[in-house]
């Protein structure tokens, strides 16, 4: 009897051995090597849409804002989305594309620091047979088959916007109006692109002069100290025209600071339109806000689905937006979603 039951305990141990091999064969096809689940697109064979995506960082609240509609939308839809903060740094952008390639993520999308020095990493997307989308910013590589399309806002007519409203503001004027700039992150899209917008706007103008241009790099901080140096350096300061909302409220501190009072002693155009300059503008201390909408998500997944099933989507593809003088911002406020 014993002897039995050695060779049943035998027979038993090797059908275990089977099924743990077996198991462990379908768990190594099944799973990616980055810990997420096995339904997942490329990289687990299955149908649910991987995005892997880079952002910028979180320099300001539009950033922020830009960020939650995206990894929201994701949710909805019902996709995997890996995200990335590239902390401002160009270097950590590339490096998280290359990983989303290695992970062979469906889709990559991503927002660039600045234009240039992409077609390396772009082209190594392209020959892995990964489609890519450009949210929010562009890049200036000639090769545009290197990316599907690009969905964001046209910042030269962000910067045309700020620019004819300060032309018709102005108009009476007989001497030099002086205005100093708040520029965004250097060699950045925006940053480009709503200080050409805006030189060829107030060109109309002869009286109208930037007497000050300098990055503030979008953020708070960076506006606040520009601002200082704008202060010192320049004693009339008519009009300050601000890359985006959150340079223009550190501008605001370094204005009051001085003694100034902020949308009086100097007129200050932005862009951007989120809640905390919109509140800005509603009390008067900033004077026009031109509308640059974070709430991309949607349209991002959207736009994901179509390149990843092949469709044919346009190159460009821009978001709705407007302007906001300081009753108009009242009246939005209210219902404000960033």
């Amino acid at each position: 009897m014993a002897k039995t039951g050695i060779t049943l305990t035998r027979r038993g141990l090797g059908a275990m051995l089977a099924v743990g091999l077996l198991a462990g064969g379908l768990a190594g096809c099944g799973n990616s090597d980055t810990g997420g689940d096995s339904d997942s697109g490329s990289s687990g064979g299955n149908s649910k849409l991987v995005i892997g995506f880079s952002q910028v960082g979180a320099e300001s609240g539009w950033r922020t804002a830009n960020t939650n509609s995206i990894k929201e939308a994701a949710t909805t839809a019902g996709y995997e989305l890996k995200f990335d903060d590239a902390q401002g740094k160009q270097e950590n952008q590339i490096k998280a594309i290359r990983n989303f390639i290695q992970q062979k993520v469906d889709v990559i999308a991503f927002s660039p620091v600045v234009e240039s020095g992409w077609d390396t990493v772009l082209k190594e997307a392209k020959d892995a047979k990964i489609p890519v989308i450009l949210t929010d910013r562009a890049v200036d590589s000639a090769d545009k088959s290197l990316y599907k399309t690009f969905i964001g806002s046209d910042f030269v007519k962000e910067g045309k916007l700020a620019g004819e409203w300060l032309v018709k503001e102005k108009s009476a004027a007989t001497g030099p109006v002086n205005i100093v700039e708040l520029q965004g992150t250097t060699g950045a899209a925006p940053a480009n692109d709503r200080k050409k917008g805006f030189a060829e706007a107030i060109a109309a103008n002869p009286n109208l002069k930037v007497v000050a241009s300098q990055s503030g790099d979008f953020t708070r901080a960076g506006g606040k100290q520009v601002m200082e140096q704008f202060l010192r350096a320049n004693p009339k300061i008519d009009v300050l025209f601000a890359h985006n909302d959150d340079m223009g409220l550190g501008a605001l501190e370094a204005i009051t600071a001085a003694g100034k009072t902020p949308g009086k002693d100097i007129t200050i155009i932005t862009v951007d339109a989120v809640k905390d300059g919109m509140q800005a503008l509603a009390d008067g201390k900033f004077n026009f806000i031109a509308e640059c909408s974070p709430l991309l998500g949607p349209q991002l997944m959207d736009l994901a689905k179509k390149v990843k099933a092949g469709e044919e989507v346009p190159a460009r593809v821009e978001t709705e937006e407007t302007t906001f003088t300081q009753e108009q911002a009242k009246t939005a406020l209210p219902n404000r979603k960033y």
